[in-house]
């Protein structure tokens, strides 16, 4: 980790600081095709990330690359338009740039959601899943290198990553709204080249429900952040290793764009009883 990273992260956040009298209640990162998922946002500024000094650049055509401070049912909230990936050539610490931006700005709250491809054939396309737990496979790890204390412990325990209070009222809101969400284990690989049968095979054989190529490089940093995590996928396909069928990106963005409508219900009814 560059020494020189919080200090970055700090001269970014006093940028925002300048213009925002508020401190939101949660930060959200919106995976793809989510970026418009918030209908029910109020929007009360936007930040480009092209705007705001060293933070990084989303290439990704579906991630627009602005952070939103808006309201939810009165909530101040701040939301990611646009993710950082390993995929894209970044280091893990800029791929948890945004969590390291909350985590300066004091925000107690983060939400992870992603488009995933699922596994269990119990799922199906379009269905929203609660991440349980997940196994970090990318082989990299945004703790690793040079210790900056004030991001926090040198070894946090994982043991508890996605936390069960806002779990079971993202449960509870599913059942309000008539939200069928699944519950599940998401493994998080490197990408962008998508899985082989084999490979599907090998991942269902270790208890993993759903995966793709975000969300546990933003999760460990959040956890050492000391934050509360909460974890949902979006399933935009459903890949059978004994039928598999070609996916394309345009595919996953038309997936994830039907279903966010029951993800906006999803999030403002976790957002309104944070804090």
């Amino acid at each position: 980790m560059s020494l020189s990273f919080i200090n970055k992260v700090q001269e970014c956040a006093r940028v925002i600081q300048e213009r925002m009298q508020v401190r939101p209640v949660a930060g959200m990162i919106t995976g793809t095709g989510l970026s418009d998922t918030l209908t029910d946002l109020v929007v009360h500024q936007v930040f480009p990330y092209s705007g705001l000094p060293h933070f990084p650049r989303a290439t990704v055509d579906s991630h627009k690359g602005c952070l939103v401070q808006g309201t939810l049912n009165g909530r101040d909230i701040l939301v990611f338009q646009g993710r950082i990936h390993l995929y894209e050539g970044y280091s893990p610490e800029l791929v948890t740039f945004p969590v390291r931006l909350l985590q300066a700005l004091g925000v107690p709250v983060l939400i992870l959601t992603n488009a995933a491809g699922g596994i269990n054939l119990d799922f199906s396309a379009g269905d929203i899943m609660l991440i349980r737990d997940h196994i970090n496979l990318t082989g990299k790890n945004p703790l690793a290198g040079p210790h900056e204390k004030s991001f926090g412990l040198r070894f946090p325990d994982m043991t508890q990553v996605y936390d069960p209070q806002l779990g079971r009222r993202a449960l509870g809101v599913a059942a309000q709204e008539q939200i069928q969400m699944r519950t599940g284990v998401y493994a998080g690989l490197l990408g962008p080249s998508l899985e082989t049968p084999a490979e599907t095979r090998y991942l269902k054989s270790i208890g993993v429900d759903a995966l793709g190529f975000s969300t546990v490089m933003e999760a460990i940093a959040g956890v050492q952040a000391g934050m509360k995590i909460l974890g949902v996928s979006l399933i935009t396909n459903i890949n059978d290793p004994d039928a598999p069928e070609q996916t394309t990106l345009e595919a996953v963005v038309e997936t994830a764009a039907k279903a966010s409508e029951k993800l906006n219900r999803l999030i403002t009814g976790v957002v309104e009883h944070i804090g």
